[in-house]
């Protein structure tokens, strides 16, 4: 294996919600992380000077004048679309991992040369994060799984925190069972997260404060 176990682990790991972000396009939700976290990641799991990135071709497919603006403010200009192909080359222990992937990349701007700038970047950004993907969740493969099972949980919110604060207070089942019935709702309102970490805390203490049988 080319890889030490610290970039095994590191590889390994689930993607921290944190360096997720999520954009609208079509009416549809996308979820993503940015270049730079890429090129971060690469540098801190891989070494900055142990992994190499090309951009093998960049291939103009579309350039249009269009009407740029909204409203009052409409104007013309250029809407520009590129395919870029980019090469990551990984050293590791006298070995040579080569990933490429292929990105698309769209500039609008009323100045030409600026939509293709535009364009061409995104693009050649687009192609090597889908190539870093391949080396692991960490570098946005874990998106890909419906289920999201290797995106990490994000921290516990402070109103979720205050929660179970008040719920481990609670010295016997009753009282917890009491304090159960009183913050139903409020439990409800917090996020998908909040409320997971909550019943998770809730469970914790309950068997804490559930006596065990005693062997017969």
């Amino acid at each position: 294996m080319p890889f030490n176990d610290q970039q095994t682990h590191q590889l390994s790991a689930k993607l921290d919600p944190k360096n997720v972000k999520s954009r609208e396009q079509s009416g549809r939700a996308f979820s993503y992380v940015e270049s730079w976290y890429s090129i971060n990641t690469a540098n801190d799991i891989f070494g900055y000077d142990a992994w190499d990135r090309e951009t093998v071709e960049m291939r103009l497919v579309s350039e249009r004048e269009r009407t740029i603006g909204r409203g009052n403010n409409e104007k013309p200009g250029w809407g520009v679309s590129y395919i870029a192909k980019v090469r990551v080359t990984v050293r590791a222990d006298g070995d040579v991992i080569v990933k490429e992937g292929t990105g698309s990349g769209h500039g609008i701007d009323a100045d030409l040369g600026q939509a293709h700038e535009a364009a061409v970047k995104e693009a050649e950004s687009d192609a090597m994060k889908r190539a870093l993907m391949q080396f692991g969740n960490p570098f946005g493969l874990a998106l890909y799984d419906k289920t999201r099972s290797m995106v990490g949980e994000p921290d516990p919110s402070d109103e979720a925190r205050t929660l179970i604060g008040d719920l481990e207070k609670s010295t016997d089942r009753g009282s917890l069972d009491a304090w159960g019935s009183e913050k139903s709702g409020a439990i409800k309102k917090l996020c998908e997260s909040d409320q997971n970490h909550v019943r998770s805390a809730y469970s914790a203490h309950l068997r804490k404060l559930t006596p065990k049988k005693e062997a017969s």
